[in-house]
């Protein structure tokens, strides 16, 4: 049982913790409404990441079929919202936020990363290539295990997400605004640009 849960952490860390539009959205939301907001964004991506690895572990062929037939429409929803976030950071105000104001982002925050991270087929893609190579994913494999897997993926997912909420939670307080104001722009234009390749891809 601690195997396949440790097994499961390091899959979900190693899906995780590539730099990406994801990860973007987590420094972002870091930088501008504080740690709570980047864990939050974090646990939207761990979800939808347990979804995937939960449809590859447990063998559901016919979802997984039917995602990855209709992955280039899929991709397209998620290109067409990351441009439309890479605009709005791009011309997002430099100050902080307020109390009321980063508690009404919260629920946003988890939406907005869990739609982004499962308009990614490609995810569920790494999830069965994994698996299949670990024995897991098909009929034969126990829903225990399964399950434990899942777990792990789960765990190894957030606590990836929580370490760069706090990492970038540190440099916070130490911005200024004009620097403050040039991550905006740089940020902006990186999600911009993902959004693009996304659909040229």
């Amino acid at each position: 049982m601690i195997e396949l849960l440790l097994k499961g952490l390091i899959i979900g860390v190693s899906i995780a913790m590539p730099v990406g539009p994801i990860g973007l959205l987590c420094m972002r939301n870091v930088l501008k409404s504080g740690i709570a907001a980047g864990i939050v964004t974090g646990l939207g991506a761990a979800s939808a990441d347990t979804i995937y690895g939960a449809l590859a572990g447990f063998g559901i062929n016919a979802i997984s079929s039917l995602l990855t037939t209709y992955s280039a429409y899929i991709q397209i929803i998620g290109a067409l919202f990351l441009c439309y976030l890479g605009v709005t950071t791009f011309f997002a105000k430099t100050d902080f936020s307020n109390g009321n104001e980063i508690r009404s982002r919260y629920a946003y925050a988890f939406i907005s990363t869990f739609f982004l991270t499962l308009t990614n087929p490609m995810t569920i893609l790494s999830f069965a290539g994994i698996y299949a190579g670990l024995g897991m994913g098909h009929e034969a494999v126990q829903l225990k295990d399964a399950g434990l897997m899942t777990l792990g993926v789960f765990l190894g997912s957030f606590a990836w997400w929580v370490i760069l909420s706090f990492t970038v939670s540190y440099f916070r307080d130490k911005l200024s605004v004009g620097f403050s104001m040039w991550l905006n722009k740089l940020s902006g234009s990186l999600l911009f640009g993902f959004g693009v390749l996304a659909m040229v891809s």
